[in-house]
Parts: structure tokens; C-alpha cells; sequence
């Protein structure tokens, strides 16, 4: 088995990082990464990669696959997976026959998707090994900077925080451990089918038997125009709050409701009634062609069985 051995600096082999230094300079980011993009399943498969840990093992690491955008500045991280490690109070050992392994059959199924960082759990406090493991995927993802994401899989406030860091190197010579750690901005991204997945595995959370129904097309448009209402009456609720002077205003809330007004087309009540209608009109439409033109197909299947 390949293990890669992270070593603390101390002062005795202070000459020593010097001489590696000029080695792993090659490996230091020339684009730094300004947006990152994290899809759900990246998120389910390190809580569960956490809840299936050793009781020796306080935290897990892995390796963060995706895609890039043609300047490297813009990351969506897609998929990740585990790599196995041993930490001591003096060193970290790295599974690296494990991380090379995977990832070659990973390019296989999914030859579009690189290596773009890799994930701890943890709170907020980094781990000391942190800037050296950082090292190594930097030159993984090179020329690109590593992301480093970290997730606080205790939930210890109560919610699944996430950081998202991206590691700079300080000082006048580059040093493995002068490594400083700077938030890159994250969003979650996800498509229609996962977010109904999401409000199911939330709504079965809920319940006592931990049971969610999958509700209708029609049910969930009628709770999406519930939240809508909700927030609605919230918005609406803020901006008299501090019309009257019993709230603070806040410019950055005002900037955000300023912007989403200003894409809203100024349309009358009456048009808007006209143009539902005919909208719902044109689906009802849709819907009974769709099922007349099933109805004749297994009309036509059944007659040319029984000829």
C-alpha cells in the first residue's frame, strides 16, 4: 500500500523545507478560484462517508471531483470520494494507492470531471495537518488553485455549516505550513428532480414514522404558491417595519428587493388574468392530446394482438 507521510515542520529540519520548497514551487496556483457551484450528493456522500468511520477516527478526509470553467476561475464541484487516512499527534498518512485508484475509474465513467480539492469534517477550527494536506492537492489541481471544503458533519449549532477555502501561500519563501486559508463564495446548485428529493427527505424528517408521500404535480404547485405567499407577507411585513422606524434599515436587503423588482414586468391585473388563462388553457390542451394520443395507441396495440 502507498502512503504519502505529512510531516509537522519543527526547527530541526527548518533547511530541509527550504530545499523542498524550490520543488513544490512548480505546484503553486496560477488561477485562484472565485465561485465554487457544490451539487447536494456531494454533501450526502461525506456525512455518510462520516457517519461510516472508524471510532479511532475523529474526522474523514476525501478527494472533490468536477468541472471548471475555460479560465479555472469557476468550480462546480460534482461527485467526491473518500480516501482513507491515519493522523498522529507528529504526523498524517494518505492513502495514496487508494485516491490514484479511484480516481482512474472514476475518468473513466466520467472523463470530464477532475480533481478541483478535497473535503475534512470538522467545525470551524481547521486541523494543523490542514496547510500540508492543501499542498498536496495543489498540485493535483494545478495550475489551478485547490478548493478545500470543509463541513461540520457534528452540526453542532444545530445546521450543516460549510466553508469553503481556498489556500494562499504567505510569507517572503514559499513554505508548506505558510499556507493562508481565504473563503471563496459558494451556492448550492441543484436540479428540479433533486430538490423534489430534497423537500421529501426534509418533509419524512418531519413526520413521526419518518414516512413522506410523494405528493402530486398539482399539490406541489399549490404549496410552492403557499411559500410564496409566506414570504410574501414576510417582505411586505420588513419593509413596513421600517417604513414606520420599528426596524434598522438594511441597504444590503434593500439592494436585493431594489433588484427583484426591477425584473418583475409592470403588468396589470386584468392582462395578467388574460394571459393565465390562455397559459392554462394551452396546457389543459396539451394534457388531453397526450392522453387521446395514448388511448389510440393502445387501441391500435390490442386490435393488432388479437389479428
Amino acid at each position: 500500500m502507498s502512503m504519502l507521510n505529512l510531516n509537522l515542520p519543527s526547527l530541526a529540519n527548518t533547511a530541509s523545507s527550504k530545499a523542498t520548497a524550490a520543488a513544490t514551487a512548480s505546484g503553486i496556483a496560477t488561477t485562484n478560484t472565485q465561485q465554487c457551484y457544490i451539487h447536494p450528493v456531494v454533501l450526502f456522500s461525506i456525512l455518510d462517508h462520516y457517519l461510516r468511520r472508524s471510532e479511532s477516527q475523529d474526522r474523514v478526509i476525501g478527494t472533490l471531483l468536477g468541472v471548471r470553467s475555460d479560465d479555472g476561475r469557476i468550480v462546480e464541484i460534482r461527485s467526491c470520494f473518500a480516501v482513507p487516512h491515519f493522523e498522529t499527534e507528529e504526523e498524517i498518512q494518505v492513502d495514496m494507492e487508494h485516491h490514484s485508484s479511484v480516481f482512474a475509474l472514476h475518468k473513466q465513467a466520467n472523463p470530464r470531471e477532475q480533481i478541483v480539492g478535497w473535503y475534512a469534517t470538522g467545525g470551524s477550527q481547521l486541523s494543523k495537518y490542514a496547510a500540508l494536506i492543501q499542498e498536496f492537492y495543489a498540485q493535483e489541481a494545478a495550475p489551478f488553485s485547490a478548493v478545500h471544503l470543509v463541513v461540520d458533519a457534528e452540526m453542532s449549532d444545530g445546521e450543516l455549516k460549510l466553508q469553503c477555502l481556498q489556500g494562499s501561500p504567505i510569507g517572503v519563501e514559499p513554505h508548506s505550513e505558510n499556507c493562508l486559508f481565504l473563503p471563496i463564495p459558494y451556492e448550492l446548485q441543484y436540479q428540479d428532480a433533486e430538490l423534489t428529493a430534497l423537500q421529501a427527505a426534509a418533509d419524512s424528517a418531519e413526520s413521526a414514522d419518518g414516512v413522506a408521500a410523494i405528493v402530486s404535480d398539482m399539490e406541489q404547485l399549490e404549496r410552492t404558491i403557499k411559500e410564496l405567499h409566506a414570504m410574501l407577507d414576510r417582505v411586505a411585513s420588513y419593509v413596513q417595519d421600517v417604513c414606520s422606524g420599528k426596524k434598522k434599515a438594511n441597504n444590503l436587503i434593500g439592494k436585493y428587493l431594489m433588484d427583484m423588482l426591477a425584473v418583475v414586468p409592470k403588468v396589470d391585473a386584468k392582462q395578467f388574468s388574460t394571459l393565465f388563462h390562455t397559459h392554462l388553457q394551452d396546457i389543459l390542451m396539451v394534457a388531453y392530446l397526450t392522453n387521446l394520443t395514448r388511448a389510440q395507441l393502445n387501441i391500435a396495440d390490442r386490435l393488432q394482438r388479437i389479428a
